[in-house]
């Protein structure tokens, strides 16, 4: 993974690389990494991992033919 650090500016470029690491999912990696984890705790993981996606992807399909609301939106105080 590479950033550009323009006009020394090390922040901007730390805010970059943190941004990407995240999309990748880096930390998320790192954090499962970081203690042993059982084979059958893996197991049980995953399969609500997909059952996550699974039910979040039916959700999506029904919002786009209309069968639910879309996601609510922030209003502003005017």
């Amino acid at each position: 993974m590479q950033v550009l650090v323009r006009d020394n500016n090390v922040d901007q470029a730390l805010r970059v690389l943190k941004k990407k690491m995240q999309r990748e999912g880096l930390f998320r990696e790192m954090k499962e990494r970081r203690a042993y984890e059982k084979p059958s705790e893996r197991r049980v993981r995953e399969k609500a991992q997909a059952i996550s996606r699974q039910r979040k992807a039916a959700r999506k399909k029904m919002q786009r033919e209309g069968l639910l609301a879309g996601p609510k939106r922030a209003t502003t105080a005017r």
